[in-house]
């Protein structure tokens, strides 16, 4: 099967497209971790075995398989396997507190779990479904070993193709507002996704290092059109900025997809420049804002082009960035993919024009079947055009210059009012982190009772003498009056989901307990 014939393709199951590579590519890898490397005929072979043994335990056409374990072959033939097996992939966060992770496993209604050690340790003692067959992914006793359990070699499952609408997986929210969702695709939205990416210059030459976890769509994005177009990915069990960057010369990487913080850790690196990365054609960034002189340092130290996207793991629209193309928008995060739209709406749900600022609302090819059970919360994401056109609701404000780019200010949830005063937390984030003395920093909104809500700055301080007042006056003296930040904390780390968000609500638990009740810095620096 040509990439041409997959691009220009309406739909096809994805367990067609691996089987067709698999006659063609034979003995090229297709999937490798630190320790295994799979051929493409050895892999689709696997996803046969893995498919006839779902089946054999009686899992029926569109029904979850659940997924809780580290980045590994196995783990990715666990989910392959359940979609040519013609069920639902569920990977759970496997990082998230056990007893969270039981909460998802019992929403999705699997009666399977793939699992493996670390994620069978932290749920011993809690209380286990009885129906859930559990298979231990790397042969531990965490369950059923998975070499004893797959079936036979050359066993072949019964055929079931998905119609275009079927669910492919459901992937769960990072849980940073609150319980995780799961959130529905289709494989038609795997399949446009794929074709999109494909076009961005994926082939049998492709080889994608996948250093965040399968559970996320931030590694999806990356791990499903690299093995639809034929390439082979590389799992990293668990990121480290000089692992990453060894593993990225030895298998001479030519993709990845990361998060911000990944990028700045492995851009800290002293000896960044002494890994020969000569074979990188291309670099993703998605899932958290990426600071425009961070951009800018990745684009001047490290070969090959950079594309930000911005978008939802629940669909609506996506902006790209071409980074490398557009050097003079690195403040932005691009302009409408092909196909998609996006329109601003103020608090009332009115649109507003081109310019305004308001609450970013977007429709595309891959939007989300909607929110595993909870219909509810399905339509509490939905806004309706004059139309009657479906648009996902983004939860972030932002605006389009006059070139058509977007400019985001800060998630909707995230703005500070304070004295009738909207602050846009990133903006102040942006005035602390121009201080070589501050590494990180995040701005979230705590009681006040002068002003209803005022800024609070935590930061990570890259010189640990340095003195948090003085960094405080600084910023402030560049903010503007409304803007300033009443007090700022130092913590040795800021609070983050497993894709590299930052947790503000954890921040305003601990930070938002008692009321701040005037600025106790000079004077000048007050909001007043």
């Amino acid at each position: 099967m040509r990439i041409e014939d997959i691009v220009e393709a309406p739909f096809i199951p994805l367990s067609v497209i691996l089987r067709a590579h698999a006659a063609r590519r034979g003995d090229a890898i297709a999937l490798a971790d630190e320790a295994t490397r799979l051929s493409w005929a050895a892999m689709d072979a696997m996803l046969d075995r893995v498919a006839t043994a779902l089946q054999r335990e009686g899992v029926a056409a569109n029904e979850p398989v659940a997924i809780a374990a580290s980045n590994a072959v196995n783990t990715g033939l666990a989910f392959l396997g359940a979609l040519r097996a013609g069920a639902v992939a569920a990977p759970l966060t496997s990082t998230a507190a056990p007893a969270t992770v039981l909460a998802m496993l019992a929403d999705s209604g699997s009666r399977v779990l793939f699992l493996d050690s670390p994620m069978a340790a932290g749920l011993e003692g809690l209380p286990f479904p009885p129906n859930v067959q559990r298979i231990a992914l790397d042969d531990s006793d965490a369950g059923v070993p998975f070499s004893q359990w797959i079936a036979t070699a050359r066993a072949k499952p019964e055929e079931r193709l998905p119609a275009p609408g079927d669910p492919f997986n459901i992937i769960y929210s990072s849980g940073t507002t609150g319980t995780p969702k799961g959130i529905v695709q289709s494989h038609q939205m795997r399949h446009e996704y794929a074709r999109r990416t494909i076009v961005g210059g994926y082939d049998d030459d492709t080889v994608t290092i996948n250093s965040t976890p399968l559970y996320s769509n931030t590694t999806l994005v990356s791990f499903l059109p690299t093995l639809t177009a034929a390439g082979k990915v590389v799992l990293m069990n668990k990121f480290d900025a000089r692992g990453f960057l060894e593993l990225s010369e030895r298998e001479r990487v030519t993709n990845a997809m990361l998060v911000p913080v990944q990028y700045r850790r492995i851009m800290e690196l002293p000896d960044f420049g002494t890994f020969d990365l000569s074979a990188y054609r291309l670099k993703g960034c998605t899932s958290a804002p990426f600071p425009a002189w961070l951009k800018a340092d990745v684009l001047k130290r490290w070969p090959g082009g950079l594309v930000e996207g911005y978008g939802l793991t629940e669909g609506g629209a996506t902006t790209t960035l071409i980074a490398h193309k557009f050097p003079g928008k690195l403040h932005t995060v691009g302009q409408p993919s092909p196909g998609h739209v996006f329109k601003v709406i103020d608090e009332e749900g009115n649109e507003l024009p081109q310019g305004a600022m308001g609450e970013i609302v977007g429709r595309s090819p891959i939007m989300m079947n909607g929110y595993h059970g909870q219909p509810g919360k399905t339509r509490e994401m939905d806004w309706f055009d004059a139309d009657g056109n479906r648009y996902i609701r983004h939860g972030d404000v932002g605006r389009f210059d006059e070139d058509g780019f977007l400019i985001l200010m800060d998630r909707s949830k995230d703005m500070i009012i304070s004295g009738g005063f909207n602050i846009f937390p990133t903006d102040l984030e942006a005035e602390l982190t121009r201080q070589p003395a501050v590494r990180e920093a995040a701005v979230v909104g705590v009681p006040s009772d002068r002003w209803g809500e005022t800024p609070l700055a935590v930061v990570v301080l890259a010189d640990p003498a340095a003195d948090p007042k003085a960094i405080l006056t600084e910023a402030n003296r560049a903010l503007g009056k409304t803007q300033r930040i009443a007090a700022i904390e130092v913590v040795d780390e800021l609070p983050r989901s497993p894709i590299g968000k930052v947790l503000k609500r954890t921040l305003r638990d601990r930070f938002g307990g008692n009321p701040i009740e005037q600025n106790p810095m000079p004077k000048e620096t007050n909001n007043a």
